[in-house]
């Protein structure tokens, strides 16, 4: 086998450990630490909460929703809401706060890892949102089979928000390199996004905006990302997205 192609599989072969441990690293850090990102709702998830609601959406599907910080804030705005996460950790929380909170009749935690197939049926819900969770250990592959899970369950006409991390972030390029954008350190994998990632992702939706903001001391630069699946689906191939960025 050619030297650089050697070289290809030693680096297919550390990204398979590195990613795979990624589950017991951020079971771990959750558990460690309660409401290790604050107790106060994110930037994003508030105004996505108003998108949502203008829109006029009740049933809400939140992917890797950490300990709950957006999640009660979608349910305090009444909004039906499904939290997914593949951390017990993160799920007991969650659960926890609904009760103590008396918002178990509007909030719901799953344990479930976003690497493989939503446990709903089509059309369940009329948005979906998540911060950082495409960002993380997840190589381009399954990230389009996730996209594509989403527009599954998403009813038409459903709105979904997501933020990551962009390429031009400060952080990109350090640490240990996987390929595919995405790097290592303190344990923790990034899955860097350019704007052609995002517009990628995009398949089968109506993308609607993407916005440059910045969060934390660092400061992380991000995007979010709004888009719409089509009230009426498009042919395959077909492509019906506009963008704009403020």
């Amino acid at each position: 086998m050619p030297t650089d192609e050697l070289l290809r599989e030693a680096l297919r072969a550390a990204a398979h450990d590195a990613l795979g441990g990624q589950r017991a690293h951020w079971a771990e850090a959750l558990a460690s630490r309660a409401d290790r990102f604050g107790s106060a709702p994110s930037a994003p998830a508030r105004a996505a909460a108003e998108v949502f609601l203008e829109a006029g959406a009740r049933d809400l599907l939140e992917l890797g929703a950490g300990q709950g910080r957006d999640s009660l804030h979608f349910a305090r705005r009444g909004l039906r809401v499904a939290a997914l996460d593949f951390a017990a950790s993160g799920v007991a929380a969650i659960r926890a706060k609904a009760r103590a909170a008396g918002l178990e009749h509007l909030l719901a935690a799953v344990e479930h890892d976003c690497a493989v197939a939503l446990p709903f049926a089509d059309a369940s819900f009329d948005a979906c949102y998540s911060h950082m969770l495409y960002c993380m250990a997840l190589s381009t592959p399954r990230l389009e089979a996730l996209s594509a899970e989403v527009l599954r369950v998403l009813r038409p006409g459903g709105l979904q928000i997501y933020t990551v991390r962009s390429t031009a972030d400060p952080d990109c390029g350090a640490g240990t390199s996987y390929g595919d954008d995405m790097c290592e350190a303190n344990g923790f994998v990034v899955h860097y996004f350019g704007r052609d990632l995002v517009e990628r992702l995009a398949r089968g939706f109506d993308l609607l905006d993407v916005t440059e903001f910045e969060e934390g001391e660092l400061p992380r630069r991000l995007f979010r990302v709004t888009q719409r699946k089509p009230a009426v689906r498009a042919p395959a191939g077909a492509s019906r997205r506009r963008a704009g960025r403020r």
